[in-house]
């Protein structure tokens, strides 16, 4: 109760400006205070320095359980206390999520670190854009909540129960019941890449890593190493979500203060994370790094790491290329793929791509590389169109793609047309997907499922069965127009047949799951596949314990 702060809604007590996503409750009075004033509406914030589920002592919980209360149950049941003397006839949650793009000008910006600082501080007090409320709220309460935040009818959702349930997360490290959660598991690391030099191993072949079922942690050690090899005269490297304190900026602070050559592209915009980008461009400066904010009209979300070492008086490049973010804590939650190459072609296209990012001039020519807002796009519509040819000469077509979300039109098109010249469409699109499969005469030849399942479908690879000549390409980008046209990525092959044999063993594993697979139906809506009375399997189960076996 002492850290409670009621406020009576009154002209000399105006609606307060209230922080986003807070949890709120307007609460209606009756009676008057001990000033006389009448009762009328009051607005009770709950107080962010208090938990918002709350354990119950051991004394009051059945034997052998844990009960918790929520924070906004105690409120309720005491809201009268808070008010003393009055009644209170209703006291209703509410949580207001306000706009949290940060909105910089290119042409008016000179310094855009510090355009973003300030924008930062604005961000919690952005414009209104949805408004949850309880269900059992009345009309006048909600009504005058959407005018206090300028919103209309159809921003308002009535909610049933608690506004945050991701709060409940806080139970996972409270409670000893061991046999509700996952099993833990020790991700791989291949035996190529266990002792010796990572720049060895690497130079005699590509290796790719499956994250998290294989460490991430081969990244990091091979920037550990650059950072203390004499040999080693530049890094570049691609940075969107690292974490506040990522083992790869370390490596890269103590690279560039030995007097290497360190380059980093830092893209300040990663929704959320901007504070964060903006403390790790700050300390590689400190230590001597040259940072690039990338380019003003496009995110730079490419993975990319670039070293350059001196070996027998020539200069040997080294790569990796990634699907997800160097952040070793999401590394162990989301699927990503990792390459690791001294492929001269794949390192000749990665050292262009930095050169436009830190440079100007026009677009070079990238020969092995699919790159965006460049030639990403419209190679994809190529490659689905050119299954579609195949397919109409009565050849077999197939497509896999697997990525986060579907949404730009002209591949939904292309799509569509390959499923009417009779190619076998198979997309894993964890989130958003708006191609509708088994639509008679326009896509009955495309089946949509999401795997939701222990980790983060992260994952963005594109088979193409290519006549009999199948081709792999892993990328950063997903279906997306943002990604197709307002961002700088990277798709890359997989030249290496057995390494694009083994990715395609992956998306065969996907494709079987019937434990955690959702089909997307021709009307919108999922369906859980059930295994019936067959085997249960689980893609990411099996594939756990398939790279368990190849460490």
């Amino acid at each position: 109760m002492p850290v409670i702060s009621p406020i009576g809604l009154d002209p000399s007590h105006p609606f307060p400006r209230l922080v986003n996503k807070s949890l709120n409750f307007i609460v209606e009075l009756e009676g008057k205070d001990a000033f006389g004033r009448a009762g009328g509406m009051a607005i009770l914030p709950a107080p962010r320095s208090l938990p918002r589920l709350m354990a119950l002592p051991k004394e009051l919980c059945a034997d052998g359980f844990s009960e918790y209360v929520f924070l906004s149950s105690m409120i309720h049941a005491h809201a009268e206390e808070l008010f003393p003397g009055m009644r209170v006839r209703g006291c209703y949650q509410f949580r207001l999520t306000r706009n949290a793009d940060m909105t910089v000008d290119p042409e008016e910006v000179s310094d855009l670190a510090s355009a973003l600082r300030g924008e930062l501080l604005a961000r919690r007090y952005g414009s209104g854009v949805r408004l949850e409320v309880a269900d059992n709220c009345p009309d006048d309460l909600t009504n005058f909540l959407l005018r206090q935040f300028d919103l209309e009818s159809g921003d308002l959702y009535r909610v049933q129960g608690p506004v945050n349930l991701t709060r409940m997360m806080a139970v996972l490290g409270d409670v000893d019941r061991p046999e509700l959660l996952y099993r833990p598991f020790a991700p791989s690391v291949p035996k190529a890449l266990k002792g010796g030099s990572l720049f060895s191993a690497i130079a005699k072949s590509d290796i790719l890593l499956h994250h998290p079922f294989q460490s991430f942690s081969p990244i990091e050690d091979l920037l550990r190493e650059a950072a203390r090899d004499p040999d080693v005269l530049a890094i570049k490297q691609t940075l969107y979500r690292t974490g506040s304190d990522s083992p790869i900026v370390s490596a890269l602070v103590d690279a560039a203060s030995q007097g290497k050559e360190v380059t980093v592209v830092i893209e300040l915009r990663a929704r959320f994370d901007e504070a964060d980008n903006l403390q790790l461009a700050s300390r590689l400066q400190e230590a001597g790094a040259i940072v690039i904010y990338g380019i003003m009209a496009y995110k730079t979300h490419a993975k990319m790491l670039h070293i350059v070492r001196r070996e027998k008086g020539e200069l040997r490049h080294y790569v990796h290329l990634g699907t997800g973010n160097y952040h070793s804590k999401t590394a162990k939650l989301y699927t990503d793929y990792s390459l690791l190459t001294a492929n001269e072609a794949l390192c000749a296209d990665v050292h262009k791509v930095f050169q436009q990012l830190s440079g100007m001039g026009r677009a070079r020519k990238i020969d092995t590389l699919l790159h965006a807002p460049f030639t990403l796009h419209e190679r994809l519509v190529e490659m689905i169109d050119r299954e579609a040819q195949v397919a109409r000469k009565e050849k077999r077509g197939h497509i896999i793609i697997k990525c986060n979300s579907l949404t730009e039109p002209k591949l939904i098109k292309a799509l569509y047309r390959a499923s009417q010249a009779g190619v076998e469409c198979d997309l894993i699109i964890r989130g958003m997907c708006c191609l509708k499969p088994g639509v008679p005469g326009v896509s009955e030849n495309i089946r949509v499922r999401s795997i939701i399942g222990r980790f983060l479908e992260h994952t963005r690879v594109f088979h193409f069965h290519n006549d009999g000549k199948p081709e792999i390409w892993c990328s950063s980008a997903d279906f997306m127009s943002r990604n197709m046209f307002h961002r700088v990525e990277t798709c890359f092959p997989l030249l290496d047949k057995k390494l694009a044999t083994r990715v395609r063993k992956d998306l065969e594993t996907y494709l079987v799951d019937n434990c955690q697979s959702w089909l997307l139906q021709s009307d919108g809506s999922y369906q859980l596949q059930d295994p019936g009375s067959g085997d249960a399997i689980s893609a990411q189960e099996t594939l756990l314990y398939a790279y368990a076996s190849k460490s």
